[in-house]
């Protein structure tokens, strides 16, 4: 078994939900997927090509105006055949749901806390979606880049000096 051949398989099995195919520097390789099927994929690849066990999964956000501004990224490993896989699937700010993956990966489950944590996505399913390093009555999401960088009355610091 080879990440390609894993690849090969997912795309011809779920054509329609896979939106972009790279490989990484790392020479990783990466799927953007849609949501809708993202849960049917990762017991696909749980149960007939042996992922069982989901190293890392970590929320993104794009600072940029675009459509999809939020997103989780999922990197799956494959510990017989020591091959790895990265799942990546993007969603509106305005939406920032995602199935949970703790029935699928018990892993999963303060993962996906600390991503709600950080990032406000909210994943659907999970057991006990609530904050789990910050505050519980904090009002915001330390992550999301809502604010600016700098105290406001400074003068001598300006976001576009720190590429914002």
């Amino acid at each position: 078994m080879t990440s390609q051949s894993v690849i090969d398989s997912l795309t011809a099995n779920y054509a329609a939900a896979i939106i972009h195919n790279e490989t990484t520097r790392d020479g990783m390789q990466c799927l953007t997927v849609s949501r809708d099927e993202l849960a049917e994929m990762m017991l696909d690849l749980r149960d007939n090509h042996g992922f069982g066990f989901l190293t890392d999964l970590c929320g993104i956000h794009f600072d940029e105006p675009k459509p999809e501004q939020l997103g989780v990224i999922y990197h799956l490993h494959n510990l017989q055949a020591n091959v790895r896989i990265r799942l990546k699937v993007l969603f509106p700010k305005s939406d920032p749901t995602v199935a949970s993956m703790v029935e699928i990966w018990k892993s999963a489950n303060w993962q996906e806390r600390e991503t709600f944590d950080f990032y406000g996505i909210q994943f659907v399913g999970h057991p006990n979606l609530t904050r789990i390093l910050n505050i519980d009555d904090m009002d915001f999401h330390p992550l999301l880049k809502e604010y600016p960088l700098e105290e406001q009355t400074r003068n001598d610091k300006l976001d576009y000096m720190f590429g914002r």
